[in-house]
């Protein structure tokens, strides 16, 4: 299952990138849009800063906005950011591998295998989706 923080992550993101872009959106107004925690939305958002989506401006007409144009920036970026690795065993992570430590033989090892099969066919899905195609809430 999602997070909230991924689960909110993408309705945040999803609001931004039907606005203006590069003209800075509140936290406030993305908050009551979202029906999202103001608190908790502060610290999504700054996970998406540090993590180069996002950029905000301070000040009067300041706020949160996209860094790129919808149409590049891919979910399964944006589920890595929030959620971490998207296959469901580390020893089948592209990008956060670990051995299992009850495991013996990983190369025969069925769970592996099926859980490899899960990995590529949600990647298939987030890989080819952007947030230019995404829209929750519609």
């Amino acid at each position: 299952m999602l997070s909230k923080k991924t689960k909110y992550g993408l309705k945040a993101l999803s609001y931004l990138s039907k606005q203006q872009q590069n003209v800075p959106v509140l936290i406030s107004d993305i908050s009551v849009a979202e029906n999202i925690s103001r608190k908790f939305l502060e610290s999504i958002l700054l996970t998406l800063k540090k993590n180069g989506i996002l950029s905000s401006k301070k000040g009067k007409g300041g706020g949160y906005f996209l860094l790129k144009k919808p149409s590049e920036i891919k979910i399964s970026t944006i589920m890595r950011v929030l959620e971490g690795p998207i296959a469901m065993l580390p020893c089948v992570s592209l990008n956060y591998y670990e051995k299992c430590d009850d495991c013996v033989n990983e190369e025969e090892c069925s769970l592996s295998l099926l859980m490899a099969e899960v990995r590529d066919s949600t990647l298939k899905i987030l890989e080819n989706k952007t947030l230019a195609n995404f829209h929750c809430g519609e």
